[in-house]
């Protein structure tokens, strides 16, 4: 199946080292091999494999390969320098590309810089817009598909929901078992899974980090640290509130989003929330991967409580003011407010079950399937 990073990694491998980072499963290692196909003689390492591993450390892989795919190297030692060695050493034409399902900023070291041989890039599970693309079906089928079963390529593709469900019960386990243990210590596992097992029953409101510590007897600095490791993970990703000044932002309660739709525990309502999500996020890393822009997402809430689902920002400004419903098509009273308080935001309010289209004043009403299909990716 083409994914939309596809042409872009193509084009960029003829220029510098890419390197590729994303949840697990998400897809990554499919996209390599299909990157393989068209570099014949080209060689697929991944450091988790033991033979793998030897070649790498030997450094003895086919020195005519065209395409050198080294998967989750992050995980060696000194992974920085030997990387830039690799490619400074590389044979003339040889392409190299880096693929982790972890993000590679998490494993900052001493030493060697790569600055400036490398493009980065995120894979984010589907969309609805590659979902239409690639079995020309209408937006609202495909919302309705990946609302079942997230846009993780295995279970999306899956014959049936039982499949999909066990997917994702050992996806969900093997990633706080194994991966966390990359991390943390092994006493930590447990309370690591409890936490995330918390988290998927608190989408979309903000998170108090201190309340949840007292309830899993540790410290709020120890789940301020569980939390960066499974956002490093790409398990979860923070939204955070708008504020022209970041630091004050960052002080705020963040909200939480899956990666995976599939994992919130919740009604139809979240998991629309946590869907949409998924795409505005997908798309602000899109721009940022591509242009370089200086985008971001957001939600806004003020003291008063009256509160937005999602902002889009660009630099101090915003772009966007959004609004998740089921059904509801009756104006959202905060994004009205918002949307006289911001009056260069779109303002839109999205309506999973959509039946007439309107504008009211600034704020148009919108149906979500159409309109997450028109995204970018």
């Amino acid at each position: 199946m083409k994914r939309y990073l596809d042409d872009q990694i193509r084009q960029d491998l003829q220029k510098k080292m890419v390197l590729l980072t994303g949840p697990r499963q998400v897809g990554k290692t499919t996209l390599s091999q299909q990157l393989l196909t068209e570099f014949e003689g080209g060689q697929y390492l991944n450091y988790d494999v033991v033979a793998h591993r030897k070649v790498i450390q030997d450094q003895s892989w086919r020195q005519s390969a065209p395409l050198l795919v080294f998967d989750e190297i992050h995980k060696m030692p000194n992974w920085k320098s030997w990387l830039k060695g690799v490619y400074d050493g590389r044979a003339p034409g040889q392409s190299v590309f880096i693929t982790g399902s972890a993000r590679m900023e998490t494993f900052q070291q001493t030493g060697e810089s790569l600055a400036g041989r490398y493009f980065k890039w995120r894979l984010h599970p589907l969309s609805v817009r590659e979902w239409c693309d690639a079995h020309q079906v209408s937006p609202h089928e495909a919302l309705t598909h990946l609302m079942a079963r997230g846009g993780f390529p295995e279970p999306a593709l899956a014959d049936n929901e039982a499949d999909a469900q066990r997917w994702r019960k050992e996806y969900f386990i093997g990633l706080v078992r194994e991966d966390v243990l990359e991390f943390s210590r092994l006493k930590e596992v447990n309370a690591m899974r409890l936490f995330a097992e918390m988290l998927r029953s608190r989408v979309g409101s903000p998170l108090s980090i201190a309340s949840m510590a007292r309830d899993l007897n540790v410290s709020p600095v120890t789940l301020n640290k569980y939390l960066e490791i499974l956002q490093a993970l790409f398990i979860v990703f923070v939204v955070r509130p708008w504020h022209r000044n970041i630091a004050r932002a960052t002080l705020q309660a963040p909200k939480i989003y899956f990666y995976d739709t599939g994992l919130v525990l919740g009604d139809e309502g979240l998991k629309f929330e946590n869907l949409v999500a998924c795409h505005l996020l997908k798309n602000v890393q899109w721009k940022q991967d591509t242009r370089g822009a200086s985008v971001d997402l957001h939600y806004i809430r003020t003291k008063d409580e009256a509160e937005v689902d999602f902002c889009l920002s660009e630099g101090n400004t915003l772009t966007h003011l959004i609004e998740c419903k089921l059904s509801d098509t009756k104006p959202h009273l905060a994004l009205g407010r918002f949307a006289q308080q911001w009056t260069d935001a779109l303002t839109v309010q999205l309506v999973r079950e959509c039946k007439a289209e309107a504008d009211t004043g600034r704020l148009q009403i919108r149906d979500a399937a159409k309109w997450l299909a028109a995204l970018e990716v």
